[in-house]
């Protein structure tokens, strides 16, 4: 039983690790047997299945009195199991996809209010909304705009600039 707990710490320990080095077996065997083994070979998942193999392995000698062959089995199944669960948890986490960030394309189309008048030939100032949160951008438009005026964003020429038109109600 002794063995059996050692494995058991060891994948422990190993997983502990797999934090501090994470990816490093990943690479090591990359495209091995037609890349039939990629992404079980990872630390997370070695250790996972030794740390359930050692410890399936000493619940089956200590609860059920198993022998050494009996326990092994036991345990191995134990660790493949939870090597598979890992396998599997982990793919779920890597293909999770947040949504697009937003940026300038974004906000053609949107409403906003002049925060300082936009004269005929110059710049002045909009605040939109991107992505829920208030940004201020710098403004043209084709003619005048008095402040506090609704607009429409009709184009975004740069990062921090933005074409408007008036809203006619």
């Amino acid at each position: 039983m002794v063995w059996f707990l050692g494995l058991g710490i060891t994948g422990v320990a190993l997983l502990a690790l797999s934090l501090v080095f994470d990816g490093v077996l990943d690479g090591a065997l990359d495209g091995a047997l037609g890349g039939a083994l990629d992404g079980w070979l990872s630390l997370p998942v070695v250790a996972g299945f030794l740390a359930m193999t050692g410890f399936g392995g000493a619940i089956a000698t200590g609860a059920a009195g198993a022998g050494p062959v009996a326990a092994t089995t036991a345990g191995a199944v134990c660790g493949l199991g939870t090597a598979w669960l890992t396998y599997r948890f982990s793919r779920v986490l890597m293909r999770d996809q947040t949504a697009l960030t937003p940026n300038g394309n974004h906000l053609v189309g949107a409403a906003g209010n002049v925060v300082t008048a936009i004269p005929a030939d110059g710049y002045g100032e909009v605040l939109l909304r991107l992505a829920g949160q208030p940004v201020k951008f710098a403004a043209r438009s084709a003619g005048p705009v008095a402040r506090g005026a609704e607009v429409w964003v009709e184009a975004v020429p740069s990062a921090t600039s933005v074409v408007v038109r008036p809203v006619d109600r």
